[in-house]
């Protein structure tokens, strides 16, 4: 099994921590620089995890566990009228990043009002391409139980957050309910804000890691840190890509930027520990980004 960190230190020599991680069978999974700074999220062996904690002591840097790392979140507000956004979702946003996952913001077409919000059928497979959904809803107990259709039926594990402390995940048919936040006109920055930004964090932490437990359970044929790996290597125009994050890593998959039309199969004829990817893979147009691919990896108990 691969543990996922961040390593964060100066530019200066970083290339030892990146080389270490090669001869460890490590992978690098996201590198950031900002002047003199570096921060890199990296996927390692766990029984190496020692190693690299004493290369950033070495090295003067800070080394963690990151386990969002390798997951895809969905933050989703009701509309994207000011009293929703920016502040709350995008500090839930930024902070969640803070623990390696990467997020993208949501806002749907009608979802505010009681009466009228509703939620579309695109929307809802745009949100169910992640791994995991966050609903950012407001500060009354009633308008919330209202509107628990937007989020009760869909196909991956969901956290609301709001105002109220009387409402439990149960009524509301979503996986975990954290309270402290609801349309809060300022950032997110007292100390009982910081408090409920790191309750949700750990709340999304314990569910991530109960659907890591399952793919253990019937683990993928090949591994998506692999499969990133590997399509960097096969597809030089990954190289090319201008927008950040060419390649999302998620748990039973990946996002390529590419356009689906014109790569696809050059994408499925890839091969990965031996297989061809698009036979251990669904290969298909994601609906997050126009013009990009999503790939989800099988699990072993498909192979007939």
């Amino acid at each position: 099994m691969y543990a996922t960190m961040t390593y964060t230190g100066g530019v200066h020599k970083h290339y030892e921590m990146e080389e270490l991680i090669e001869d460890l069978g490590g992978f690098i999974l996201q590198k950031n620089k900002a002047q003199v700074d570096i921060s890199i999220t990296i996927a390692v062996p766990e029984e190496d995890i020692d190693k690299i904690q004493q290369k950033a002591k070495e090295l003067l840097g800070d080394v963690e566990i990151s386990p969002l790392a390798s997951t895809e979140i969905a933050v989703i507000a009701p509309t994207l009228a000011h009293q929703h956004l920016p502040h709350a979702s995008c500090d839930i946003a930024e902070y969640l990043r803070r623990y390696g996952t990467k997020t993208n913001m949501i806002g749907l077409a009608r979802g505010a009002g009681k009466g009228i919000s509703q939620i579309s059928k695109r929307e809802k497979d745009i949100a169910e391409e992640h791994d995991l959904a966050v609903f950012t809803l407001g500060s009354f107990s009633d308008c919330i139980r209202t509107k628990k259709f937007l989020f009760e039926d869909l196909d991956i594990p969901v956290i609301v957050t709001g105002s109220p402390t009387d409402l439990t995940a149960e009524e509301l048919s979503c996986e975990a309910y954290v309270p402290g936040f609801g349309r809060i006109p300022y950032r997110l920055k007292r100390g009982e804000n910081i408090r409920a930004l790191r309750n949700l964090a750990e709340t999304a932490e314990d569910l991530i890691k109960k659907q890591r437990e399952l793919l253990e359970e019937d683990p993928l044929i090949v591994s998506p840190v692999i499969v990133k790996i590997m399509l960097e290597r096969e597809i030089p125009e990954i190289a090319e890509i201008v927008a950040p994050m060419p390649i999302v890593s998620q748990l039973d998959g990946v996002r390529v930027k590419l356009p689906y039309d014109e790569y696809h199969e050059k994408i499925a004829n890839v091969e990965v520990e031996g297989y061809r990817l698009g036979d251990v893979a669904d290969i298909k147009q994601s609906k997050v980004f126009d013009g990009s691919t999503l790939i989800k990896i099988y699990p072993e108990s498909s192979i007939i």
